[in-house]
């Protein structure tokens, strides 16, 4: 990714898992950044992830203390939606939940006037947010996958009414970052999880009907499959209440019945086994 000084303001909405890692690959290629959430917290853990994850890329030889240095110092924090009031391109990254996008989206149109509008959702459609707002035209999906610094793929979503300036712009900008983005249409799931996630799902009902272990499961996936993880611990990785929204959204969607989330998907979500970031889900995290 190229260090040069970037003009063009980016802000992204959500310091979480997503959204701190799309404030770091941007910040690593020059542009400003401003990254805002609504918990003061949530913004010191997000830009203390990024440290780390410099750190990392530090530690590997793959950046030097001042570059480190440099893409801490273009990362600005703030708790009010109208610090994205100068951006040219708003990224939201927020929970995968349709009530809370739509009423970011909202906000982000006033708040945010010249900015392309884009959404990191990952199965949420890209038409609907867009409605909620007076430019839909300027509405598009850039769906980073996790861990962003790491992942080179970018789904750019067009919504029925994205324009093809809005297009091209974000391609480029996605192009700018070191990313490979992938044009694809608003359809739920879009492409990535309308594949993964009932991938996912039949791993977990093999682990419900007694088939095998996860450590089973995953082993056959990467040994027999060459998958770099196997479904279990990415849906760990993922998230196991993300699985079961983006499922939902897909059955919903899509109406068909073999969407429908696993049961046992279901009851550890219940029971607050959510993967990584809770420390236990289909396997235990120190």
């Amino acid at each position: 990714m190229s260090e040069s000084t970037r003009q063009e303001r980016i802000a992204v909405i959500g310091a979480g898992q997503m959204g701190n890692g799309i404030a770091h690959v941007f910040a690593q290629s020059g542009f400003p950044v401003t990254m805002i959430d609504v918990a003061r917290g949530a913004l010191d853990k997000g830009r203390s992830t990024i440290e780390k994850n410099l750190d990392r890329q530090l530690k590997k030889g793959t950046i030097d203390a001042a570059a480190k240095d440099a893409t801490l110092g273009r990362i600005d924090t703030n708790t009010d939606i109208a610090a994205a009031a100068s951006a040219v391109l708003a990224v939201e990254a927020a929970t995968e939940n349709r009530d809370l996008k739509f009423r970011i989206f909202a906000d982000l149109d006033k708040a945010a006037p010249n900015a392309i509008l884009a959404s990191n959702t990952s199965s949420i459609s890209i038409t609907e947010i867009a409605a909620r707002t007076s430019r839909p035209e300027k509405v598009i999906g850039m769906h980073f996958m996790n861990p962003v610094p790491v992942m080179q793929l970018v789904e750019v979503i067009r919504g029925l009414a994205t324009s093809d300036e809005t297009m091209r712009s974000t391609v480029e900008l996605a192009k700018a970052v070191g990313k490979t983005p992938v044009e694809v249409s608003d359809y739920p799931g879009f492409v990535a999880n309308r594949i993964l996630m009932p991938m996912i799902n039949e791993a977990v009902y093999c682990v419900m009907e007694g088939v095998g272990t996860p450590e089973a499961i995953d082993t056959v996936m990467k040994l027999g499959m060459n998958h770099p993880m196997g479904p279990l611990a990415l849906a760990d990785l993922i998230g196991l209440d993300t699985c079961v929204a983006i499922l939902e959204v897909l059955q919903s969607g899509l109406g068909d019945p073999k969407y429908r989330p696993c049961p046992l998907l279901r009851k550890y979500v219940a029971a607050g086994w959510l993967g990584r970031k809770s420390g236990r889900g289909f396997y235990t995290y120190g």
